[in-house]
């Protein structure tokens, strides 16, 4: 007589085989956060001037000196901060691919199909909102807020201040540019369509300007305007994502 395999046994050894999987990738996804945080302090100071390159450039044109500091450490603490999101960025590849390992498994291959594509066009439009903050607000946004207090005022931004708003603008702008993939997720469920975004444009162009002005983290009308533009764009290729999911849908 053969013995069978006891169910509750098996779950067990399912249970820790699931553990002791999620223990491997959590350990490779920990060093690979803390080697690159290593990494990035040998080239802190020159992240950190690359970071702050388009508000020095505006504090020279200006005829001030570049940025300050208000006690000995501020500096030291500065370039820490900039290692760990510069290495916690450069280890993101490594970490969400080790959770896709992880959860993979576990996906239907139609689910596979969709979390993919879904994963690396919000990775491109968090990187475009990024480069969108850096190039555009950066380089034109802070120039015209020292213009609006003119050269009678000296403008003294200390290393920590600016990194804590450039991080917030960069975070901002980043997030904002996720509208496509969150109007594609709610026409997915049925909750909005195509045609009544459009219809709906003008109330939207009001949202967004709302959402700008909670999202920037200044309250001068010309930033909320160069966050809510291409958010007004993102509104109108979001409309026709929920147009071709819809289609797709009643296909």
């Amino acid at each position: 007589m053969t013995d069978t395999a006891d169910p509750v046994e098996t779950y067990r050894m399912s249970i820790l085989d699931h553990l002791r999987e999620l223990r491997t990738r959590l350990v490779i996804a920990m060093w690979a956060c803390l080697v690159c945080v290593v990494v990035a302090f040998f080239f802190s100071e020159q992240l950190y001037d690359w970071i702050s390159a388009p508000m020095v450039a505006a504090l020279v044109e200006r005829g001030e000196g570049t940025m300050a500091i208000t006690d000995p450490l501020e500096g030291v603490f500065t370039y820490l901060q900039v290692s760990v999101i510069a290495g916690l960025f450069a280890a993101s590849p490594v970490v969400f691919s080790q959770i896709w390992l992880f959860v993979a498994p576990g996906l239907y291959a139609s689910e596979r199909k969709v979390v993919l594509p879904l994963v690396i066009s919000s990775t491109v439009l968090l990187l475009s909102g990024g480069a969108f903050c850096y190039y555009v607000m950066f380089g034109y946004g802070f120039k015209f807020l020292l213009d609006v207090v003119g050269t009678d005022t000296a403008a003294v931004l200390s290393m920590s201040a600016y990194l804590s708003m450039a991080i917030k603008f960069l975070l901002a702008f980043g997030l904002s540019f996720q509208l496509p993939v969150v109007v594609w997720f709610f026409a997915r469920m049925g909750l909005v369509d195509g045609r009544d975004m459009i219809n709906y444009a003008r109330h939207a162009v009001v949202a967004i300007f709302v959402i700008s002005a909670v999202l920037t983290p200044t309250t001068d009308p010309v930033t909320q305007l160069i966050m809510a533009v291409p958010l007004m764009v993102l509104y109108l290729i979001g409309a026709g994502v929920a147009a071709l999911t819809s289609t797709k849908k009643r296909g």
